[in-house]
């Protein structure tokens, strides 16, 4: 696993770059923490995705936010190398030299392909098998990654709920002069934690998620064409040819 530095400055960049405008603007760090705010829109936005979505999907999108700092590891050249060495290794003694090297490979993507291809199976045959494995993988890990999406979708409109619920409560006590200024800054406040939320976190997230996700699914691709071409025989030079116009 490699740490995605990128993410991190990325993020610290767009916190600070509002952070910071506020304070040269004479604003104080304090005005932009309120508890009570962050509840409203935190609480509400995770309900209401919550309620869209079913429970395995919501719990793999948030399983799958450690890979916005530490991304899968798949490696595009590192398959091509095994895949042509798989290659010779087959040209040379034949399909059942891998079956000796199953306990290699960790990947059960991998091992099921490798599988197929030690028993004899079609190549036509193995392809369709392993797409539609690819087209179920694809589309949860979309669906998973939605999540995030959703929730900044939601997160805006809560932000405005949560002002709506702050200028209330400021009406509620017009005749309390020492209560009016916290209820204004939940307003106000609730309205950024949204929107902030939102643009700055959710929907970076759900964007990355599914970038990685279709590198996954490439890479998948990828292996797929190179144990049909090993299953129908061909030399492993074009076969590593072929695999490296997967690599950008």
């Amino acid at each position: 696993m490699k740490f995605d530095l990128n993410s991190v400055i990325g993020l610290v960049l767009a916190i600070s770059g509002i952070v910071g405008g506020h304070l040269l603007e004479g604003g104080h760090i304090d005005s932009l923490l309120q508890v009570t705010a962050f509840v409203i829109v935190a609480g509400g936005t995770m309900g209401a995705v919550m309620l869209q979505t079913p429970v395995n999907v919501f719990w793999e999108g948030v399983k799958m936010l450690k890979w916005i700092f530490v991304p899968p590891d798949y490696v595009s050249e590192n398959l091509i190398r095994q895949i042509t060495a798989w290659s010779s290794a087959v040209r040379k003694d034949g399909l059942l030299v891998l079956d000796n090297r199953m306990e290699e490979i960790g990947d059960p993507f991998v091992k099921k392909g490798v599988q197929l291809l030690v028993d004899g199976t079609p190549s036509d045959k193995m392809r369709d098998m392993l797409e539609v494995d690819i087209n179920t993988f694809e589309d949860f890990g979309r669906q998973s990654a939605k999540v995030w999406e959703a929730a900044g979708g939601y997160s805006p409109t809560i932000g405005i709920l949560g002002a709506v619920l702050g200028l209330i409560h400021v009406m509620e006590n017009l005749s309390n002069p020492g209560k009016l200024g916290a209820g204004i800054a939940v307003a106000f406040v609730a309205t950024i934690y949204g929107v902030g939320l939102a643009n700055l976190v959710f929907l970076p997230i759900s964007n990355k998620l599914k970038t990685l996700v279709n590198q996954q699914v490439v890479w998948r691709e990828m292996l797929i064409d190179g144990l049909v071409a090993i299953a129908e025989g061909e030399n492993p030079r074009i076969i590593e040819e072929k695999l490296l116009g997967y690599v950008v």
